[in-house]
């Protein structure tokens, strides 16, 4: 889109919500069957409940931001948050950043034949051989039975949710999942069969509930938890640019 409709932003996201966004949404409703169906729920119900739930979240949601933009003093804008605000808005600000990328600027200024990113082109051919040396290893030592289970899309897609999310963030899914899925799996597959779905679904459920609870009965006080975890990256220069023509206040010269 970028190339047919250069330096239109709102073309850009707009396709980008009716096409990849839509296609991700898809995706999340078939995971949601998939888990109905380890769980022996009957499909109707199921299908009738994610109907019903998309509608209210769908409302829910659309309240719910115009209310913060209302009620949230410079939201988003981090310039002017403190430093510990949850108000930040990461995945907004990706989404804005995206528009940027390939709307206004234009992926063929970026990654074209003038752009500063052309190299990153050679990425489509490698992820295209990547997959061949893991095929002829398990070919070569068919007795190395881990070989198999390298799945380089998984390993390449798993990068898509890094631009979000803090270093904090994937610390604690690389942590969390690499004991689950291999020590767990491993030495207590009984246990994994039965609760690691579950664990899931009350980890994703916990963490929504929590935030809300946060917000109603800490933020909402302004009340405001200091630890570790909520100093942000803890590297000064994370967010500052690293070409030496581009210039922010609140960094150093590179």
């Amino acid at each position: 889109m970028g190339y047919l409709l250069p330096g239109q932003p709102i073309a850009n996201v707009t396709f980008k919500t009716y096409s990849t966004i839509a296609n991700g949404q898809a995706l999340n409703f078939l995971s949601d069957f998939k888990l109905g169906h380890y769980m022996k729920i009957p499909p109707r119900p199921m299908f009738i409940a994610q109907i019903v739930g998309t509608i209210i979240s769908g409302l829910v949601n659309v309240m719910v931001a115009w209310w913060l933009l209302g009620t949230v003093k410079n939201l988003c804008d981090t310039d002017k948050l403190a430093a510990d605000s949850v108000w930040t808005c990461p995945n907004d600000r990706v989404f804005y950043d995206a528009s940027v990328i390939w709307g206004l600027v234009g992926p063929q200024r970026i990654f074209g034949p003038l752009g500063a990113y052309k190299a990153l082109n050679w990425a489509f051919f490698i992820g295209f051989l990547l997959p061949f040396p893991v095929w002829l290893a398990s070919k070569k030592f068919p007795q190395r039975k881990w070989i198999r289970l390298i799945t380089i899309p998984v390993i390449l897609s798993g990068g898509g949710g890094i631009p979000p999310a803090a270093a904090v963030n994937n610390t604690a899914w690389i942590a969390v999942g690499t004991f689950f899925n291999f020590y767990m799996f491993k030495f207590k597959k009984g246990w994994w069969k039965k609760y690691n779905y579950i664990l899931s679904a009350a980890l994703d459920a916990g963490t929504a509930f929590f935030g809300v609870f946060m917000y109603f009965c800490l933020n909402y006080g302004n009340i405001n938890l200091q630890w570790w975890a909520s100093d942000g990256e803890h590297c000064p220069l994370a967010t500052c640019p690293t070409s030496p023509d581009v210039v922010y206040h609140a960094c150093h010269p590179v």
